[in-house]
């Protein structure tokens, strides 16, 4: 059990009543102490959690999307615990807003792709070493990474070294640098009661904005006002659906690499397709 006296004392005077366990993660364990929603788990989860909340703050850093407010993170004993602002949340709201947001966030860019520090896609590490050139970011620390942890694992993909070599035709060459959410699938994304769209659990880091869009597809949830919505501010560049699936197979991967399966194949049949 969390260390729960040594958690309130780092963030201040405890809510009244005690925590309660919530649902809807599959990583950590969860739980709403009055205003404070608060995320367990081991201690060597610590970085995990230092990560996601520094997600948070650069995205809420660009005034653009709500996201919950980040109250502390930390390591009392064994556990490992992050405290975020406690939402009252619904699953329905107006998602053209959302997409309007979301192409806002995305107007934020750098001169480099990467982030100021390594961060978490899920469980796996997910590398962001700055670097200038997409295709090499993307290739390297994107895709590439993911095939050496799953070789690490025995899971083999034929043709991997023949799609890596031939990113520079699938790929842009100079996206803009956007900050991304990273990991936006539908159980990402709410809405606050008066509607106002809200996003948590990023990945976040600078990549091709297209990244998240082609995220919002993999497991559905996203309505056409959402689209229309940001496409208004940021048109779809051309092979818009070839390049989406590339994309997400760096997802893909990664859920083979953590629940194996259905996804392997999958795998194997977008590289079938590029490779």
């Amino acid at each position: 059990m969390p260390d729960w006296r040594a958690i309130a004392s780092s963030l201040g005077k405890p809510p009244t009543g005690s925590p309660t366990p919530v649902g809807g993660g599959c990583i950590h364990d969860s739980y709403v102490w009055g205003e404070w929603f608060i995320k367990t788990n081991s201690a060597d989860q610590a970085d995990n959690f230092r990560a996601e909340a520094e997600g948070l703050e650069a995205i809420r850093r660009t005034k653009t999307i709500r996201l919950p407010e980040v109250l502390g993170h930390g390591a009392t004993g064994q556990s490992a615990w992050l405290a975020l602002e406690a939402l009252e949340l619904v699953s329905r709201g107006d998602d053209a807003v959302l997409g309007e947001h979301l192409a806002a966030l995305h107007s934020t860019t750098a001169d480099w792709f990467g982030f100021p520090s390594e961060n978490f896609i899920g469980a796996t590490p997910q590398p962001n070493a700055a670097t200038h050139s997409w295709v090499e970011f993307f290739r390297e620390q994107r895709i590439g990474h993911q095939f050496r942890l799953l070789r690490k694992s025995g899971i083999n993909f034929p043709g991997s070294d023949r799609f890596l070599d031939r990113l520079t035709e699938r790929l842009p060459a100079s996206p803009p640098a956007s900050l991304i959410h990273g990991d936006l699938w539908g159980g990402n994304k709410a809405f606050l009661g008066d509607g106002t769209p809200v996003v948590f659990d990023p990945a976040a880091h600078h990549a091709d904005p297209e990244c998240d869009l082609a995220m919002t597809a993999l497991f559905g949830g996203f309505s056409p006002r959402f689209y229309e919505a940001y496409r208004y501010h940021r048109p779809a560049p051309e092979d818009v659906e070839s390049l989406h699936e590339i994309y997400r197979l760096y997802h893909i991967l990664n859920h083979a690499l953590l629940f194996g399966g259905g996804y392997i194949s999958q795998a194997r049949g977008i590289l079938a397709r590029y490779a």
